[in-house]
């Protein structure tokens, strides 16, 4: 294939894609990011330091971001184990279309859907004073615990899909063994089906951890204004200040940060990147 030129054909869209899309823009926004009024400097950087709401708002969004990966991986271990294991073989397929449907519309409008059911004038309020249990609207939006759900629910679906394709692996005769020698639940859990499912958990915590990380949409309708997330900073930078620079510098830092995470992450799981992907 090399020889005939073929490799080149099939490889250059990659690269170019690669270069032009990926490298050379934050190339850019690397230098974009030492660059001061007239000359090379490093206070955008420095700024994140000397200012609390900056570096208070970027180690919040990483500790959100972990919360809501875990919270994402807990639902989404059952959910694989029910579609690969219990669920009938005729049914796997529609559940997993039910899993998908969600996300074959914008996270706009499912965001809005969300907040249509939880606002003061919403559904569950309706309901909840139809039945009596509340006598006035009760404020369910704008909060964390709202925004943490609604980043659950946008990024279930890149958790589930990993896990699913490494437990559907799993052989059925090791967990009836386990039952037969009287084996708990939470030991086959223990020493059975999370060791199993190590790459797709790693895998799946990556990219949920990225999405969360880098979500702007979500923490700022169902988190309000008290939600100070990173995105946002960088957002205000960029596009409500003109200040590339501070901008392109933050980017960096939330860049930096999430590697370092995943990182850390590998290495206390003892997993590769080169096994996720296979």
């Amino acid at each position: 294939m090399k020889r005939s030129g073929m490799f080149w054909i099939f490889i250059t869209p990659v690269l170019l894609w690669l270069v032009l899309l990926i490298f050379l823009p934050h190339l850019d926004l690397l230098l974009l990011s030492f660059r001061g009024d007239a000359s090379w400097t490093l206070d955008n950087y420095r700024n994140f330091f000397t200012e609390p709401i900056y570096w208070l708002t970027f180690v919040r969004t990483a500790l959100y971001s972990i919360i809501t990966t875990l919270l994402t991986l807990i639902l989404a271990l059952p959910v694989a184990l029910y579609v690969t294991k219990i669920a009938k073989p005729g049914l796997r397929g529609f559940l997993m279309v039910l899993l998908m449907l969600p996300f074959w519309v914008s996270e706009l409008v499912r965001i809005y859907g969300w907040m249509i059911l939880l606002r003061e004038s919403g559904v569950l309020n309706y309901f909840l004073q139809s039945l009596g249990l509340t006598n006035q609207p009760v404020e369910m939006l704008y909060n964390d615990a709202t925004m943490i759900m609604g980043l659950v629910y946008t990024s279930m679906l890149f958790m589930v899909i990993p896990l699913v394709s490494v437990m559907d692996s799993l052989d059925n005769s090791l967990i009836e063994a386990a039952c037969d020698l009287g084996a708990s639940k939470i030991c086959i859990w223990r020493t059975i089906i999370i060791p199993h499912c190590k790459p797709g958990i790693v895998s799946g915590s990556i990219v949920v951890f990225m999405l969360v990380l880098g979500n702007y949409l979500t923490p700022n309708l169902m988190g309000g204004k008290n939600s100070l997330w990173f995105t946002e900073q960088i957002y205000n930078q960029f596009i409500a200040s003109f200040n590339w620079n501070q901008g392109a510098a933050f980017g960096f830092l939330l860049l930096v940060l999430s590697s370092a995470i995943i990182w850390l992450g590998l290495k206390l799981t003892g997993q590769r990147l080169g096994e996720l992907s296979s």
